[in-house]
Parts: structure tokens; C-alpha cells; sequence
């Protein structure tokens, strides 16, 4: 009887503890951080640069807008990378098609980077003066902040 007691409260125990485990890890994670351990950028600009509400609900908006024409542009170069390689690679290599849809990617790539430069513009526009120090210090970080980590050599 006294190997049940033991057994049933050891069971009971190490539920308890898996149940706080869980409980602990689903409270306390912090929602904005990326897998990596890094502050996801959109939370870590409004730290940065001490936005208010009002700022911060301007700010939302612009990346709503800089994801849709993001997205967008992005459909557009998976459709003409299909064409390219899968049109392209089954048949003789037309050169001058090719070269054609290379310079409209390269057209794509363009409008990419425009747009997150407007975007990151616009965030300017948002700033209050007290705040343009902290954004033109937040402009020196932009490469590594939005950068993908570093895979491993193995991967």
C-alpha cells in the first residue's frame, strides 16, 4: 500500500509540475520576439523611437501598406521566375525572352527596394523632432535589425 501512496503522489508531483511548466511558458513568452531570440523589428522600432498611441496606430498602417505592395510585388516575381525557369527550361532558351524577364525582375527588385525605402520614409514623417535623433540612430541599425540570422554551415 505504501508503493501505491508513493507512486500515485510521484504521478501526481510531476503532472503538477509539467502543468506549471506549461503554464509558465505560454504566460511569460513574450509574442514579440522571432525564433531566434531577436525583438521582431515593427516592436522594436516602436521602442526605439518611444512612439505613442497615435503614432504607433499611424505606424500599423504603414506596415500594412508595406506588406500589401510587398506581397504583391512578390506574387509578381514568383509568376515570372515560373515562366522563366519552368516555360523556359522545358524548350530551346529563347534569349531574348530570357533576358527579358531577367530585366523585369530585376524591375521587381527595384520596386522592392523603393518601397521599403518609402516606407522607412514615412516613418520619419511620424517622428515628432524629439524623436528624429533616435530614428536617424535607428537608420544605422536598419541593415543588421531586418537582416535574416545567419544559417548554420551544416544546414
Amino acid at each position: 500500500m505504501d508503493k501505491i501512496k508513493l507512486l500515485t503522489f510521484a504521478v501526481v508531483t510531476l503532472l503538477l509540475l509539467n502543468l506549471g511548466t506549461l503554464g509558465f511558458l505560454i504566460l511569460s513568452k513574450p509574442h514579440d520576439v522571432r525564433p531566434h531570440g531577436r525583438l521582431e523589428p515593427k516592436y522594436l522600432i516602436i521602442e526605439k523611437l518611444h512612439f505613442d498611441k497615435k503614432q504607433q496606430r499611424d505606424y500599423r498602417n504603414l506596415i500594412q501598406w508595406h506588406r500589401k505592395t510587398i506581397s504583391e510585388i512578390e506574387d509578381k516575381i514568383h509568376d515570372t521566375k515560373n515562366r522563366l525557369y519552368v516555360q523556359l527550361l522545358k524548350t530551346e532558351v529563347d534569349q531574348k525572352l530570357k533576358d527579358s524577364l531577367v530585366t523585369v525582375l530585376g524591375d521587381y527588385q527595384k520596386r522592392i527596394e523603393t518601397t521599403h525605402f518609402t516606407h522607412f520614409h514615412d516613418i520619419r514623417k511620424i517622428c515628432r523632432t524629439d524623436q528624429l535623433d533616435d530614428y536617424n540612430d535607428l537608420t544605422e541599425a536598419l541593415s543588421s535589425i531586418f537582416s535574416k540570422p545567419r544559417r548554420l554551415r551544416d544546414e
